[in-house]
């Protein structure tokens, strides 16, 4: 847990073996809090990335490569996102809209992979493109569901509620 406890208790080292070191407290503190990651919006964007990754990597081994840019900006837009949300870092940049910003994601992100999931389903007839266009489909539902979400949970937000109605 954050932050790392200074004085933690040393447990006696087992007979016959090592104890493996220490974690670095820098290399965990990047990690999302678990609770965080369990949490709804945690899987949302766990999910996004995810489907968005194999995606990317359908999209690399198929013939429908053209379409591989969208797949690895979605990735790297909720891998940057899961981080935001995990480091709370909307508390600390108060002047940006974090929930319209991440509105804005969703929406683009499912109209973006409904649309290419269908060309890529539609007009080409590998494997890769056909996995991709399903996964792609996945990620469209998703997203989908994510921006259902923040829409609906947008009046609660002091700091938009006069940007929802």
């Amino acid at each position: 847990m954050w932050p790392p406890d200074p004085d933690p208790d040393p447990d006696p080292e087992p007979a016959g073996g090592s104890r493996p070191g220490p974690a670095v407290p820098g290399l965990r503190a990047l990690l999302p809090a678990r609770a965080f990651l369990c949490s709804l919006k945690g899987r949302l964007l766990l999910a996004e990335s995810g489907l968005s990754f194999i995606t990317f990597i359908c999209y690399v081994a198929s013939s429908a490569s053209a379409f591989l840019t969208a797949p690895l900006l979605e990735f790297l837009l909720a891998l940057f996102f899961l981080f935001a949300d995990a480091m709370q870092l909307n508390d600390k940049w108060q002047g940006l809209c974090w929930p319209m910003m991440d509105f804005l994601r969703c929406v683009t992100a499912a109209l973006i992979y409904f649309a290419i999931s269908i060309t890529a389903v539609a007009k080409y007839s590998d494997g890769a493109s056909k996995a991709a266009g399903v996964f792609g489909f996945f990620a469209t539902i998703v997203f989908a569901i994510d921006f259902y979400l923040i829409f609906n949970d947008c009046g609660q937000i002091p700091q938009t509620r006069g940007l929802c109605r």
